[in-house]
């Protein structure tokens, strides 16, 4: 697509786009309780079919009309991002884009070492690994017995021994589950680039039986962590960052903390998600989504073309002029008619779904 001048759009609380998360895989090889717990989704559980998935080239042309409303940051994610064949094309496709400066992937690490040297040369900027333990044994029933506690370790080591301009670790810790490993995974990565970020339990999707009591605030971990390493609060590095930063007072690296339970920050929030699918959400915690496949598809055919969802080496088929505007409006009106703010009316809107009986869109399906 040719260069034009970003049409900045804001939402109905005057918050801009600036993140897209884009979910490349619904399904993912762990069975993690918190997301995908394995009693749920079994082997007779139906993901999307290759062909319900969106394609490179859709993936792209929507990247491309978020980037035209302000957007600069991607991130990839799942499911499990890795387990998208030719990914590193795709990352390769989405760093061309007119005002895009940074493409994130947050992964669980298993195989991200091969991966790697690709994805850095297309031009992924930053990873994002998660880990929830040091004791292989725990770590491996929280990632549903399919995990290998080792192979993730020495992926992070790789990643960090790479180009790569950043590498964090996300511990989401539950009270009476892994609570005893922060002290550990704070030990093993003190004195590294790598930035561990502890997050808050969230009441994500409908599947993984999330109750308030089971959350460990950051005001809990903090007081934890102040107790053996004294901390200095850090500013953020820009408006809408997610975590809350620290710095150890001896300079031992930095950490940081995401607080949507008992902090939550959705006054700054500047994050759409793209599902698998094709669907844009506008929060984390959302009900539903804004279907943009039949908009995509429609314009695909109008040019004799079909969208399989394969991840095609082919050159790209670019859209019609006339999908591409109806796309960049698109994109415009579901942001600014958002009013998001689920994490500081957790309660009410809680109890208002409860009543209705409707539901959140699964972690899986957008990525967290």
């Amino acid at each position: 697509m040719s260069a034009t001048t970003p049409q900045a759009v804001t939402d109905r609380l005057g918050r801009p786009v600036r993140d897209l998360r884009i979910s490349v895989m619904d399904t993912c090889n762990y069975r993690c309780p918190y997301c995908m717990p394995a009693e749920k989704f079994d082997d007779n559980y139906q993901f999307l079919r290759p062909h319900q998935r969106l394609s490179f080239d859709e993936i792209v042309a929507i990247a491309e009309a978020f980037a035209y409303h302000g957007v600069n940051k991607l991130r990839l994610t799942g499911g499990e991002p890795l387990l998208r064949k030719n990914l590193p094309q795709l990352v390769q496709r989405l760093n061309a884009i007119d005002g895009i400066e940074d493409i994130a992937l947050t992964t669980n690490g298993l195989l991200l070492s091969r991966q790697l040297p690709d994805l850095v040369a297309a031009g992924l900027k930053r990873v994002t690994i998660s880990l929830d333990s040091l004791d292989a044994e725990q770590y491996r029933r929280l990632s549903g017995n399919r995990g290998d506690l080792h192979t993730v370790l020495r992926a992070i080591d790789t990643a960090v021994a790479s180009p790569l301009q950043s590498v964090k670790v996300n511990c989401v810790i539950q009270r009476g589950v892994n609570e005893q490993q922060v002290l550990p995974i704070l030990e093993r990565f003190r004195h590294t680039p790598v930035v561990v970020r502890f997050i808050e339990f969230m009441d994500v999707g409908n599947k993984n039986d999330w109750h308030r009591e089971q959350v460990i605030t950051a005001a809990e971990i903090l007081e934890v962590i102040q107790a053996h390493w004294p901390l200095l609060p850090l500013k953020p590095n820009y408006r809408g960052e997610v975590a809350s930063r620290y710095a150890y007072a001896d300079g031992g690296g930095e950490i940081g903390f995401i607080t949507s339970i008992s902090q939550p920050f959705c006054g700054d929030c500047s994050r759409a998600r793209l599902s698998a699918d094709g669907k844009v959400y506008t929060c984390l915690f959302s009900s539903r989504g804004h279907d943009l496949r039949p908009l995509l598809r429609a314009g695909a055919d109008a040019k004799g073309s079909h969208s399989t969802g394969a991840d095609s080496l082919k050159e790209p088929r670019p859209l019609s002029d006339s999908t591409v505007a109806a796309l960049r409006q698109a994109v415009a009106d579901i942001w600014a008619r958002r009013t998001d703010r689920y994490s500081e009316k957790r309660s009410e809107l809680r109890q208002s779904r409860r009543n209705k009986t409707s539901n959140k869109i699964e972690m899986y399906v957008i990525g967290g």
